[in-house]
């Protein structure tokens, strides 16, 4: 898995318990993939359609420093399925784990557009491409 995004657990981010707010997490959990399959997929119009089963393992505490990390389950034809794990950077307990995060290509007007893609690519890679 290759985690990609850090955040760092701030007062604002916390529940009645001193401890991280779920739905701040899954905020954060959903923009990552967002962010991850717009790269993946080179098209801004990208959308959430399915998260599965989410299990929180853990807490975390104000001041905790948390990692995102997502890995490509499955290309579909218009779609990108991810899985992800958010982890305690310092100490690596899991903290949250998301099966499967499924995210559609979407053409201008909001439909699925297949997007041919079959394998990550990094922009490194892309970038040597074009020269």
């Amino acid at each position: 898995m290759k985690f990609h995004t850090r955040k760092w657990v701030k007062p604002e981010d916390l529940n009645p318990n001193k401890t991280l707010f779920g739905g701040k997490l899954l905020a954060w959990i959903d923009e990552e993939a967002a962010l991850y399959s717009i790269i993946q997929l080179e098209n801004a119009h990208v959308v959430t359609k399915f998260m599965s089963e989410i299990n929180f393992m853990a807490s975390a505490k104000e001041g905790d420093i948390i990692e995102i990390g997502l890995d490509v389950v499955k290309f579909g034809t218009t779609s990108l399925v991810l899985n992800c794990q958010v982890r305690n950077k310092m100490t690596h307990e899991t903290i949250i784990t998301v099966d499967k995060i499924t995210m559609v290509n979407l053409d201008a007007d909001g439909n699925p557009k297949p997007h041919g893609k079959t394998k990550i690519e990094y922009v490194h890679e892309r970038l040597s491409k074009k020269e």
